[in-house]
């Protein structure tokens, strides 16, 4: 019995040593929150919201913007194979109609002279499409470059914005 006794007067030891604690925490559970504390945690509360929508708004104007390029990007590459296809079926026509016009040739200064205008024909078709290429090509470039800036742009804005 000398053990119990032991261990409550230990026990009773530890309680009687933590009952200023105890007494201060049920003292601060009756304290009252200040009006102006409340009022503050409130508005943090819908500053850091207000902060959140609007990141999320500035995200979601991000992502509008990349779409817009990604789509450019997808119908300037639909553009150029409907292109390439167009001109491939141009070449195919011209061949075959030089074909034709080389079996209608009565004499052997014909057909040279046919095969020259042809030859000729499709040297100005080339450096047509080249030129036009070219020009094409460094329109996508300055138009990609104003586009990358002016994403990039919106994006800088958005954030610091956010």
């Amino acid at each position: 019995m000398t053990n119990s006794f032991d261990t409550n007067s230990v026990l009773n030891s530890v309680k009687d040593a933590f009952t200023p604690v105890t007494d201060a925490l049920k003292n601060l559970q009756n304290v009252q929150v200040p009006e102006a504390a409340r009022d503050f945690v409130k508005r943090a509360a819908g500053t850091a919201k207000e902060r959140a929508a609007e990141i999320h708004t500035g995200s979601e104007k991000v992502t509008s913007v990349i779409e817009t390029a990604v789509a450019g990007s997808v119908a300037e590459t639909a553009k150029i194979s409907r292109n390439i296809q167009q001109a491939f079926y141009q070449d195919a026509e011209a061949l075959f109609a030089g074909i034709d016009k080389l079996a209608s040739a009565k004499s052997l200064s014909e057909a040279f002279q046919i095969q020259t205008d042809l030859v000729r024909a499709q040297g100005e078709v080339v450096a047509s499409r080249a030129r036009a290429t070219t020009e094409y090509l460094g329109k996508l470039v300055a138009d990609g470059a104003k586009t990358a800036q002016d994403n990039f742009s919106k994006v800088a804005s958005y954030a610091k914005s956010a």
